[in-house]
């Protein structure tokens, strides 16, 4: 399930918990909210939302040519 931020207050809507104070129920995707819904705390539609990308940074080698002091 992916989560979905607000690109002007940077609420994160997770599907996980819904929005239940706005009758969306936990497991909810963000597709399949109402057209009409809103963001809880600044009120913009759908389309002013992103998806979360929460692909794991990728691993880098350590130098091991640094050393500390």
């Amino acid at each position: 399930m992916d989560k979905w931020i607000c690109t002007v207050c940077n609420y994160v809507y997770d599907p996980k918990k819904g929005d239940p104070a706005h009758n969306v129920n936990p497991g909810t995707e963000f597709e399949d909210l109402p057209e009409d819904w809103v963001c809880p705390l600044c009120g913009v539609g759908k389309d002013m939302f992103e998806k979360v990308d929460e692909t794991p940074e990728a691993d880098f080698e350590e130098d091991e040519s640094f050393e500390e002091d």
